[in-house]
């Protein structure tokens, strides 16, 4: 499988080298708004090729995908043309900063018989599976309660780092779009389709951006389960992330997604192990102390800033050999998007929103 990269920043490079852990692909050609800047990045990984575009890519490379990595509010476009070019596309995340757009790159996905993708490693998680697979088998019954605490810091030299972060235009939003979409993916998974959210948003402390860098919402499923979410990018110093679920039969799992101190991709490394920290499925309390040794031996063995993203990407180069769809689908990917304008619309407007769900 031959694959491609658009975009040429700091996510980008740790892609690449995810790539190169991938049996039976490999990176071949990178393309972006600046060529200059796109040769840069490939004189960095040999064996790629400079292209301006994803027609070029395709035709001069034979690329038969392309990883989307370039800031939110550009990935509708930059999805419509790797589409257009006859290739598949794996989307970092957010898919994109509207649900209108996601519909756009499904819609074109499907007409083409191509495939989309979205970036959500944090579900290749031991932790995260251990949740999916108690809600698989039955032992936390059906999902009844959900929680998201995620409470982080950004200073002012993060958002200098680059031009486009802090603003509507350049960033699509603040915490909500950047930073929570993993714990969002993460509730989606475990607790099924949104029906209606109630929200507040806000800028706390940074008078320096146009977003917010706190949200809170209470969100009511589909299934008439219930959760709450609270992710904020206004507390120091560190990150404390956490996903919880409890079951209608009274049994509770949950998963510290991040600790030690906010990842910034290509700026920082990740201090501590995902780990399951709640667990009270009858007869398997005593597991938390062997999982989490487990679990923190391999977070010693691996690059924790891209082991998990290589499984992702392995999984999904399978299902485009299959023909299948991949792992964590578009559809997938716009139920976080339909989440986040939810919140930020119920901010705006001081009322419930509605969140239909779209058929596959």
């Amino acid at each position: 499988m031959r694959l491609g990269i658009y975009g040429y920043g700091k996510v980008a490079e740790l892609h690449a080298k995810a790539l190169g852990r991938v049996e039976g692909s490999s990176l071949v050609a990178v393309c972006g708004r600046d060529l200059g800047r796109a040769q840069v990045y490939a004189s960095r990984h040999p064996g790629v090729s400079a292209r301006p575009g994803p027609a070029q890519m395709v035709a001069q490379d034979g690329v038969e995908a392309v990883l989307i990595a370039t800031p939110h509010p550009l990935h509708r476009a930059h999805a419509l043309e790797c589409l257009e070019a006859g290739a598949h596309v794996l989307i970092e995340k957010p898919m994109a900063t509207t649900v209108a757009d996601c519909d756009a790159i499904m819609d074109a996905a499907r007409a083409r018989g191509l495939k989309v993708g979205v970036i959500s490693q944090r579900r290749w998680y031991p932790a995260n599976r251990r949740i999916r697979d108690a809600l698989d088998s039955g032992k936390l019954g059906a999902p009844a309660l959900g929680e998201i605490v995620m409470l982080g810091w950004r200073d002012e030299a993060y958002y200098r780092s680059d031009p486009w972060r802090g603003s509507w235009a350049g960033e699509g939003g603040g915490v909500l779009v950047n930073q929570a979409p993993h714990q969002l993916d993460l509730l989606c998974w475990f607790m099924g389709p949104v029906a209606e959210v109630s929200a507040y948003w806000a800028n706390l402390n940074h008078p320096y951006i146009e977003v917010e860098d706190t949200a809170v919402a209470s969100v009511r499923f589909q299934s008439g389960a219930l959760a709450s979410i609270l992710v904020s990018n206004s507390q120091r110093p560190g990150i404390y992330a956490k996903v919880h679920v409890h079951g209608r039969n009274g049994a509770s799992a949950g998963v510290q997604t991040d600790g030690g101190a906010m990842f910034i991709a290509g700026m920082s490394g990740i201090l501590e192990p995902p780990v399951n920290d709640l667990w009270t499925i009858p007869g398997e309390e005593a597991l938390l102390e062997t999982w989490r040794k487990e679990d923190t031996e391999l977070f010693g063995r691996i690059d924790g800033t891209t082991h998990f993203f290589s499984l992702q990407i392995a999984e999904y180069v399978a299902a485009l050999e299959a023909g299948r769809e991949p792992a964590v689908t578009g559809l997938d990917g716009r139920a976080v998007v339909e989440l986040f304008e939810a919140i930020y619309r119920s901010g705006r407007e001081g009322r419930p929103i509605a969140c239909p769900r779209r058929s596959p």
